[in-house]
């Protein structure tokens, strides 16, 4: 005889989650639990370096901050140039907000439900906004304890009162309370669309209509605060009986960059037309915009006149080290990858050896490098130059540029090339990551299949053709990514040139790295100052980016 037992049906606890619905929510806010951590280390360390810079570079910032400057340090790291970088940066945001907004039709045209999610998208939106101005604005009152507590007796009780203070101000207090009415209005909002419109891919709209309105909010306030600053600054100009044509760069240097865009796009169509005579007429047009661009593009050296020597400097240097040192390092680093992938003895060996470089501490083969290139008549490098003829050098003590030694001092400045010492420092550089090039050409090498190559050798192609190709081809995407990263290291360089830069040529090794970490460390440190320089520096990595990416599409081949 069997007994029956009424088991309980199992059931989540929570009546909540009972529903499909609920199980759907549950499993989001399992996922959103997962991804916080990792969400909230983006922010520290990526997201709020970058706009903290930005909001110090505003302002007076000395060891604590202080008035508002606008724009003041960027113009005095770059002069006009500044204002005409900043008003394309607006623009730029409020095209990209445009073409987000195209996209989000695009998907609306699938489902006609997308455009909806454009009302919590405006919600959110305006949270983020609004949490940014109360933490700006929570931030200097924060910084400022210690000035507050001049005079008085410091304590633990006293610092921790004072920073609780500062969450009272009055303006402090009216931000946090936006803050939260239009968090919590979005929460609303979101609830009821989400229950309302049932779509499926609701994430994938919301965040398309988040970036139409953060780009054009960000946009809009950059572009008032950039048109402010230009009106303030032709006000105080034509008080001092100056000229300031702002406008005049503005219009001159964007249409004179038009018409080299122009100008590569119409060439682009000439090399596609099989007709001579369409070619020879479409590259006389290249030719006549290119001429125009030129002469409009002529008027950015008047724009950036009054910037300050040191940051051009700086920046120039730092594109010379990048020039002399990434592709010598992807072409040694391919070469030694080709070799090293045949079938010879001791090859793990060799691939231990060419990357012991780059895994050795900075600071050991940074002083063998300075010894082995030192001014004294007795280094190893200077004995070796002696056998083939060569006076000895002075090396990392020699700011004159390579060119000028070799063809004497009357050539041209801006003709001179790198200094002795930045070439010092580029063959370092060169020789320590040539090493780790190696490696990741090798673990490219290895995932091209070996049929291909035998097909071609079928075919009757040789050496040369099968690596022209096949392993170039194949090898773009370990090539860009290769081009990418040591095209950031370069601009990012500093551990070495730090190290290896002595007195005799500090100008002529000093990049843009070096000229802002001086700016910070000095005596009297101006913060405000450095971070502009920074952000500068940041948006120029970031120009360099997107360009390789964009060429990337048309030229990496990802099988």
């Amino acid at each position: 005889m069997t007994t029956r037992t009424n088991w309980p049906a199992l059931r989540p606890s929570n009546p909540l989650f009972n529903s499909r619905r609920g199980r759907i929510l549950l499993e989001n806010l399992t996922a959103y639990a997962f991804l916080f951590p990792a969400m909230l280390l983006i922010f520290v360390f990526g997201i709020f370096p970058v706009a903290f810079a930005f909001f110090v570079s505003l302002h007076r910032w000395r060891r604590f901050p202080e008035e508002y400057r606008g724009l003041d340090q960027y113009v005095e790291a770059l002069g006009s140039f500044a204002y005409i970088l900043f008003f394309w940066l607006a623009i730029g945001l409020i095209i990209y907000a445009a073409y987000s907004l195209l996209r989000l039709r695009r998907a609306a045209r699938d489902d006609g439900r997308a455009l909806m999610m454009i009302i919590p998208a405006a919600f959110i939106t305006a949270a983020m906004f609004t949490f940014t101005r109360w933490f700006f604005l929570l931030l200097p009152e924060v910084l400022n304890v210690p000035v507050r507590l001049r005079g008085q007796e410091i304590t633990r009780t006293a610092f921790i009162n004072e920073f609780f203070n500062s969450f009272n101000f009055p303006h402090v207090l009216t931000a946090a309370n936006q803050f939260w009415l239009a968090i919590i209005a979005a929460v609303v909002v979101w609830f009821i669309v989400q229950t309302l419109i049932k779509m499926p891919d609701s994430g994938h709209a919301v965040g398309l209509a988040f970036i139409v309105f953060s780009s054009l909010g960000a946009g809009i306030l950059l572009l008032r605060l950039t048109l402010n600053e230009i009106n303030l600054a032709i006000t105080e100009a034509r008080t001092a009986d100056e000229s300031l044509p702002i406008w005049t760069h503005i219009i001159l240097i964007s249409a004179g960059a038009a018409l080299l865009f122009a100008a590569y796009a119409l060439w682009r169509q000439a090399a596609k037309a099989d007709d001579n005579r369409r070619f020879f007429i479409f590259s006389g047009l290249v030719v006549l915009l290119m001429i125009g661009g030129y002469a409009l593009i002529t008027q950015l050296p008047v724009a950036l006149a009054a910037a300050d020597e040191d940051v051009m400097r700086g920046f120039s240097i730092a594109i010379m080290y990048s020039l002399g040192t990434v592709p010598f390092q992807l072409m040694i680093g391919l070469g030694l990858a080709v070799l090293l992938f045949q079938n010879i003895k001791g090859k793990s060996l060799f691939r231990v050896v060419y990357f012991l470089p780059y895994i050795t501490p900075f600071v050991a083969t940074s002083l063998i490098f300075t010894l082995l290139f030192s001014h004294r008549s007795g280094s190893p490098i200077n004995q070796l130059m002696g056998t083939f003829g060569i006076e000895p050098q002075t090396w990392l003590l020699e700011p004159r540029g390579i060119f000028r030694l070799i063809l004497g001092e009357s050539l041209p400045r801006f003709l001179e090339g790198p200094g002795l010492a930045l070439i010092v420092i580029m063959i370092y550089s060169i020789w320590t990551y040539a090493g780790y090039n190696t490696v990741i050409f090798l673990a490219g090498l290895g995932n091209i299949p070996r049929e291909m190559y035998e097909a071609a050798k079928i075919d009757g192609a040789g050496g040369w053709a099968s690596f022209r190709f096949i392993t170039l081809p194949l090898l773009s995407p370990t090539t860009f990514f290769l081009v990418l990263v040591s095209t950031i290291g370069t601009f990012q360089a500093f551990t070495q040139i730090w190290l290896m830069r002595k007195p005799g040529a500090l100008d002529a090794v000093d990049t843009i790295n070096i000229t802002i970490f001086e700016t910070i460390r000095d005596s009297n440190p101006d913060y405000a100052y450095g971070s502009a320089m920074a952000f500068v520096l940041f948006a120029v990595i970031l120009i360099l980016t997107l360009v390789q990416n964009r060429i990337a599409q048309r030229r990496v081949f990802y099988g």
